[in-house]
């Protein structure tokens, strides 16, 4: 690996520009806020000469908000250049002979470079949230209500520390740079090795908010165990390691395609890694940390687990059981484990998601049924009834919704950040008339819940259709064609088909909770009258309040009309260069 990077050249470096952009944030941060006047003393001399780092800092470099301008900078222009390489053109001018790849490692292409978009913009968002609000001590209060201007920035500044603003913002770039290479990996050790370097940046992240001890035991809990699974994937990875003798994906496919039977040691791998991976979208019955570690985090890293995290595992998902271990035809051998995983979570995400108060777990629970909602569409992918056509479709759906769900489960959790802001959002209470208090900001929360219910024209809507549409296709025709009623048919048809209806049940049992968010926000009286701030005084460089309008704005934009049409066809390229390969 080493030899890989030292070989790096132009092109390599065009390449891979998104993720160098991440990792000179990181040094930025380590190097700048630790700029100041210091000199040193040349050895038998009274000549003293500038080293900058170290002594009194310059006014510039001990401003508080220094580490969130940068990192909000850097992940700008990650997004800007992922976007530049998802031209297919760029890619071919920039590729190497064997192809656009770094070594055997990495394969940047524009399946990749998609997720990249995708991790960066979450983590952006999250970044742009936590502008002007980072608890640094046990003895500050943060501004209330009551609070003049004057003593609302005193406190907002208090609770602001410069060194610890640092280190948020480096686990926030690092976490980035791990989604990033891992999205990219083309080894079994390459990813896991880049999705645990993201992993367990977030594990600090959730629990980085140590003065609330919540936060510090949901921390704990989500990194024991993550680290657990973790250990589990390792394992079954090096299982499929002695059975294959290297990690490479292409390899391990065509390994497994050559296999007459399931060579024990490639199952166990196999199955070990699905549940490592099950870990990180937050399946059941693998899920059980998830609720704590949202609940415990701030609203923003709450929204990135929900998203960025979890498009994380989709990815290691994808790459596992569609590029490495499906068969060329007939059944795939996790078909079955997959389906009934899809059942229960999607189930069990919505059933305590009814029972629940507290907003974030409802949305934590929320996220766990959409995990099943998703993997209900693998299943359909490894029935053996699809063709390469309908494989492309189902996927494109899969990606297609883990995109649209930064814009509007993210959203939603921004909307909990300001009511943090105010030290509320923990309790249903905390929204009884939000619309009184705030019109735009209740009706972009109630959008984003219809959208995450799948009611149409949203987006959300859009790509729960395009996934029970690839599984309707992929089970059509399965049922007796001369059926004379409803029950002959229903017992003829592919048990596949039901997955698609147990995403449509679910569906509409998941608008109970969604719409009791919608009824308080509207029709109870709120618990104070005063407007809601979008943090406690200072905004920059854009309101939370303006954030959040756009995310709503797009989630209704790519759900209907000629914007939900070109990211379906961008997404379906991506989709395409991934099979392809």
């Amino acid at each position: 690996m080493s030899s890989m990077f030292s070989d790096l050249g132009l092109h390599e470096a065009i390449l891979l520009l998104p993720e160098i952009t991440m990792l000179s944030g990181i040094v930025a941060l380590i190097l700048i806020p630790n700029l100041g006047d210091a000199t040193m003393r040349i050895p038998l001399t009274r000549i003293r000469v500038p080293v900058l780092i170290g002594g009194t800092r310059f006014d510039f470099t001990s401003n508080p908000r220094l580490p969130n301008h940068v990192t909000n900078a850097v992940l700008f222009l990650a997004f800007f250049y992922a976007a530049l390489l998802l031209n297919p053109s760029n890619l071919s001018e920039y590729s190497l002979e064997g192809g656009p790849g770094i070594g055997n490692l990495l394969v940047v292409d524009e399946f990749s470079r998609v997720f990249t978009l995708l991790f960066t913009s979450a983590l952006l968002l999250a970044s742009m949230a936590t502008a002007t609000r980072m608890p640094a001590m046990h003895d500050v209060t943060i501004p209330q209500e009551s609070d003049s201007p004057e003593t609302a920035d005193s406190k907002v500044m208090a609770l602001i520390d410069n060194r610890r603003q640092v280190d948020f913002h480096i686990l926030l770039l690092t976490t980035g740079l791990g989604m990033s290479l891992m999205a990219m990996a083309n080894n079994l050790f390459m990813l896991f090795v880049c999705l645990e370097l993201a992993s367990l940046s977030s594990y600090i992240l959730v629990a980085f908010h140590k003065e609330v001890d919540v936060g510090g035991e949901a921390g704990m809990k989500y990194f024991i165990v993550g680290s657990v699974v973790s250990a589990v994937g390792i394992y079954g990875m090096s299982l499929l390691y002695l059975w294959n003798g290297n990690l490479d994906m292409a390899d391990l496919a065509a390994s497994w395609s050559a296999m007459e039977g399931i060579d024990p040691l490639a199952g166990i791998g196999v199955g070990l890694m699905i549940v490592a991976f099950a870990f990180k979208v937050g399946a059941a019955p693998f899920h059980l940390a998830v609720p704590d570690a949202y609940s415990g985090s701030s609203s923003p890293i709450a929204g990135v687990l929900a998203t960025a995290s979890k498009a994380m595992g989709f990815v290691a998902l994808i790459r596992l059981l569609v590029i490495v271990t499906m068969p060329s035809s007939g059944q795939a051998v996790w078909m079955l484990a997959i389906a009934l995983i899809a059942v229960v979570t999607m189930t069990w995400g919505n059933l305590a998601a009814l029972t629940s108060d507290n907003p974030k777990r409802i949305l934590a629970y929320s996220s766990v049924a959409h995990a099943g909602y998703m993997l209900a569409a693998m299943a359909a992918i490894g029935s053996g009834l699809a063709d390469a056509s309908t494989t492309s479709m189902i996927l494109t759906a899969v990606v297609f919704h883990l995109l649209v769900l930064v814009l509007f489960k993210l959203g939603a959790f921004l909307v909990l950040s300001m009511l943090e802001a105010e030290g509320r959002g923990h309790r249903m209470e905390d929204l009884h008339g939000l619309a009184v208090r705030d019109p735009a900001i209740a009706v972009s929360m109630f959008v984003f819940m219809l959208s995450l219910a799948g009611v149409p024209p949203l987006s959300g809507f859009l790509s729960k259709l395009l996934m029970i549409n690839g599984i309707v296709s992929v089970s059509a025709g399965t049922g007796p064609a001369s059926a004379t009623s409803v029950l002959s048919w229903a017992q003829g048809v592919d048990p596949v088909f039901w997955l698609a209806v147990a995403i449509v049940l679910n569906s509409a049992l998941s608008l109970f909770y969604y719409l009791r968010i919608g009824l308080v926000m509207f029709f109870e009286t709120p618990e104070s009258d005063s407007p809601l701030k979008s943090s406690p005084s200072l905004e920059w460089p854009l309101s939370l309040r303006s954030v959040i309008m756009i995310c709503a704005t797009l989630t209704l934009l790519f759900g209907i009309g000629p914007m939900s049409e070109s990211l379906l066809d961008l997404v379906s390229s991506a989709v395409d260069s991934l099979l392809s390969s």
